[in-house]
C-alpha cells in the first residue's frame, strides 16, 4: 500500500512538473510597426547645391578724366537712382578750354552765314556784271569792223584802219571770253565749294566745342544704375585717376545665386525652372527662377554655371552670401511612390524595403530608387502599387518575421514617454 501511494506521488509530481514546464514556454514575439501603401503619382526632381549671391546689377564707376574730387554727394549705404549726381572733379580748366571752343564755333557759324548770304551773291553780281560789259564792248567792236570794213570795200578806208578795228575786234572778244568762263566757274563750282569750305569750318569747330564740353560733363559723376553705394575708397581733395574705380553702385532689389553645379545634375535644368535659396545662417526661404544655364562647361572644374534670380525685400540678403538652392528640374508623373522613412539599407549595402503581406509578416525586398524628395521616394524596381510598405519600426527587423500593423492614432512603446519629455 505504502509503494502504491510512493508511486501515485510520483506520477503526480512529475504530471505537475511538465505542466510547469508548458505554462513557462515564452510566447511568439510579434513587432508593432507602421505601414504605408505604395501609391501612383507625380514627384518633383529636385536638385540641390550650394551657391554664392550676386547683386541683379552692378557698376563701378570708373571717371573718365583725371582729377581731384572736389566733392561726393552721397556716402556708402546710400540708396541712388539712374542719373543721380553723386560726385563731382575740379574742372576749371576744362571749362575755360569750351568756352574757347564755343567762341571758335560762333565764329566758323558767321562766317558761313557771310559767305552764303553775303560774299558768294557779290561775287556771282560782279562777274555777271563783267560778262554783260564786255558783251557790249565786243557787241560795239564788231560793228565797228562791220563798217569799216565796208567802208574799205568802197574805196573810202584805208587798210590800216581795218586791221585796227580788228584787233580791237579780237581783244573784245577775248575778254567776253573770260569774263563768261569766270562767271560759268562761279556758276557750277566756286560758289558750292565756297559754302562747303565754310560749312566745313563750322562742322570742324562744332566738333571741338562739343569734344570740349565733353571733357566739362566728365567732371559730374552719375549714377548709370538705380542701386545701393558699397564702396567708396578715395575721399574728397584726392587725385581720382582715370581708370580707377571711385564708386560701386549695387541694384540689390533682385540677387542672382550661381550655382556651379555638375554636368550630371546641370542636364536636367532648364531656363524657366522654380527654384527655393535659402540663406546659410537659417534665414527665410525664398524663391526664384532659373534664368541662365551656361551653354559650355567650365574647363578647370568641368561644371555648369546656372543662375536662380530671386526677389530681395527689404535687401535681406547680402552680395557674397552663402546659400543653399533647389531647383525643380522637372516633374514625374505616375510614378510609383513610398514614404522615404521606408527606405533602409541591409547588412550588404543595398537599398531595401519591407513589404507586409496579408498575413502581417514581413518580407525584406531589394529596391531601386529613383527621383528623392524630402517626404517621397519614387520606386523604379521593387515594389508594386498598393503593397504596404513599413515606415516605423523596420530597423534591425529581420526577413519574415510576423508584425502587427499598428492602428491609426495608436503610440507605440516609448512614443508617450518621449512626448511627455519633450512637452516637459
Amino acid at each position: 500500500m505504502t509503494r502504491m501511494i510512493r508511486v501515485a506521488c510520483c506520477v503526480s509530481l512529475a504530471l505537475s512538473l511538465g505542466a510547469c514546464k508548458k505554462a513557462a514556454k515564452p510566447e511568439e514575439v510579434v513587432a508593432p510597426v507602421r505601414v504605408s501603401p505604395a501609391i501612383k503619382g507625380s514627384i518633383r526632381l529636385i536638385v540641390n547645391a550650394d551657391a554664392v549671391l550676386y547683386p541683379r546689377d552692378q557698376a563701378n564707376i570708373v571717371p573718365k578724366i583725371s582729377a581731384p574730387v572736389r566733392r561726393f554727394l552721397v556716402n556708402r549705404g546710400d540708396h541712388v537712382k539712374q542719373g543721380q549726381l553723386l560726385a563731382e572733379l575740379e574742372s576749371r580748366d576744362l571749362a575755360a578750354a569750351a568756352q574757347e571752343s564755343r567762341g571758335q564755333y560762333e565764329q566758323a557759324q558767321s562766317n558761313y552765314r557771310s559767305t552764303t548770304t553775303a560774299g558768294v551773291p557779290e561775287q556771282m553780281t560782279k562777274a555777271q556784271t563783267d560778262v554783260d560789259a564786255a558783251r557790249q564792248t565786243l557787241d560795239a567792236a564788231k560793228r565797228l569792223f562791220d563798217n569799216r570794213q565796208q567802208l574799205f570795200k568802197d574805196g573810202a578806208l584805208a587798210r590800216k584802219l581795218v586791221d585796227d578795228a580788228d584787233v580791237a575786234y579780237a581783244q573784245a572778244k577775248a575778254a567776253y571770253d573770260t569774263a563768261l568762263q569766270h562767271l560759268q566757274a562761279l556758276q557750277s563750282v566756286g560758289k558750292q565749294e565756297q559754302i562747303n569750305t565754310a560749312a566745313a569750318q563750322v562742322a570742324a569747330a562744332k566738333g571741338h566745342y562739343d569734344g570740349a564740353e565733353a571733357q566739362v560733363s566728365y567732371s559730374e559723376i552719375r549714377s548709370p544704375i538705380t542701386g545701393v553705394i558699397t564702396d567708396r575708397p578715395i575721399y574728397p581733395g584726392e587725385m581720382a585717376a582715370a581708370g580707377a574705380p571711385m564708386l560701386t553702385v549695387m541694384d540689390m532689389s533682385k540677387v542672382v545665386a550661381r550655382v556651379n553645379m555638375a554636368q550630371d545634375q546641370a542636364k536636367n535644368v532648364k531656363a524657366g525652372n522654380e527654384a527655393t535659396i535659402t540663406p546659410a545662417d537659417g534665414g527665410e526661404l525664398v524663391t526664384g527662377k532659373v534664368i541662365i544655364v551656361s551653354p559650355a562647361s567650365d574647363v578647370n572644374s568641368t561644371t555648369v554655371q546656372v543662375w536662380v534670380q530671386a526677389d530681395n525685400p527689404g535687401e535681406k540678403m547680402h552680395a557674397g552670401e552663402a546659400v543653399h538652392v533647389s531647383i525643380v528640374a522637372a516633374t514625374l508623373e505616375g510614378a510609383t511612390l513610398i514614404p522615404t522613412a521606408a527606405v533602409l539599407p541591409n547588412a550588404e549595402g543595398e537599398t531595401i524595403v519591407l513589404i507586409v503581406d496579408d498575413k502581417n509578416v514581413a518580407h525584406e525586398k531589394v529596391v531601386q530608387i529613383g527621383v528623392r524628395e524630402p517626404e517621397m521616394v519614387q520606386i523604379v524596381a521593387g515594389v508594386d502599387v498598393g503593397q504596404r510598405v513599413v515606415t516605423q519600426g523596420g530597423l534591425g527587423l529581420e526577413d519574415k518575421t510576423k508584425v502587427r500593423v499598428m492602428k491609426p492614432g495608436e503610440k507605440a512603446a516609448g512614443e508617450k514617454d518621449e512626448a511627455d519629455e519633450e512637452k516637459n
